[in-house]
């Protein structure tokens, strides 16, 4: 079952200084990371309840260009940084993998994966992927090990109710991305991943997908709204707006 948005890809040249901005300019306290090294990338996490955001950098080029997350990086950082890809969660990925299959989706095999943190402790989890990845190509999809680093109900348990600096928990609301042809890429979501668009009440003639709680957000991308945006809900009076790190940050209070 596709559970929401699990995170958010960034390609960041350094992802400590790339933190330590978003703390500093939008209160988003991050909690962790490590190296990939199979994979020739490394990172920091900012948790969002069970999302989370993942600014990655790239340690050995050559090799990250032949790894599956880090080619995409790699490629987005060429181009200036931003989105790099994105990934839904679910907790039955070989029962979904082959029913999107079955409907015409083009999802690889589930392939295992791992991080080893600063701690020395291993975050393990299961992916499978389209062909190719990219902000403007279908996401991926995890399922994570429940009995590993991150993911036990005791660690799930003590984020939840994470105080990041902004005043209290955060929560990834949507993820809004550019596209240059809205019908093509419905096409190519809903075969990828089951997600189903409808008109969105933003209008501009975007469209909505619901995936658990969160929102997925397709527009035209028109001049120089080529960012994807990452909106945010936080306890705050006021909303907040910022164009950091190849992405426009929205965050709007959230409502009891």
């Amino acid at each position: 079952m596709l559970l929401g948005i699990d995170h958010v890809v960034i390609a960041v040249a350094d992802p400590n200084a790339g933190a330590a901005q978003l703390e500093r300019e939008l209160g988003l306290a991050s909690t962790g990371g490590g190296r990939h090294d199979a994979l020739g990338t490394f990172d920091r996490l900012i948790w969002l309840g069970d999302s989370y955001l993942e600014l990655v950098g790239v340690f050995d080029r050559a090799l990250a260009e032949s790894s599956w997350l880090g080619a995409p990086t790699q490629r987005t950082l060429d181009v200036g940084g931003g989105l790099a890809t994105w990934a839904i969660a679910t907790n039955a990925l070989d029962d979904d993998v082959a029913a999107l299959v079955v409907a015409g989706s083009d999802l690889g095999e589930p392939i295992t994966g791992e991080r080893r943190r600063a701690d020395g402790d291993l975050v393990r989890w299961r992916i499978a992927m389209p062909p190719r990845l990219g902000p403007d190509e279908p996401p991926f999809l995890i399922e994570h090990s429940p009995t590993s680093a991150e993911w036990t109900p005791t660690d799930r348990g003590n984020r939840s109710a994470q105080r990041h600096p902004i005043g209290g928990p955060v929560r990834l609301e949507a993820l809004e991305l550019p596209v240059d042809a809205i019908s093509g890429t419905i096409l190519r979501l809903l075969r990828s991943t089951g997600l189903r668009f409808r008109p969105s009440l933003s209008g501009g003639g975007s469209r909505d997908a619901n995936v658990g709680g969160q929102i997925v957000r397709i527009r035209p991308r028109r001049g120089e709204s080529g960012s994807a945006v990452v909106r945010l809900t936080a306890p705050i009076p006021e909303p907040r707006t910022a164009e950091l790190l190849g992405c426009r940050w929205v965050v709007r209070p959230a409502t009891a």
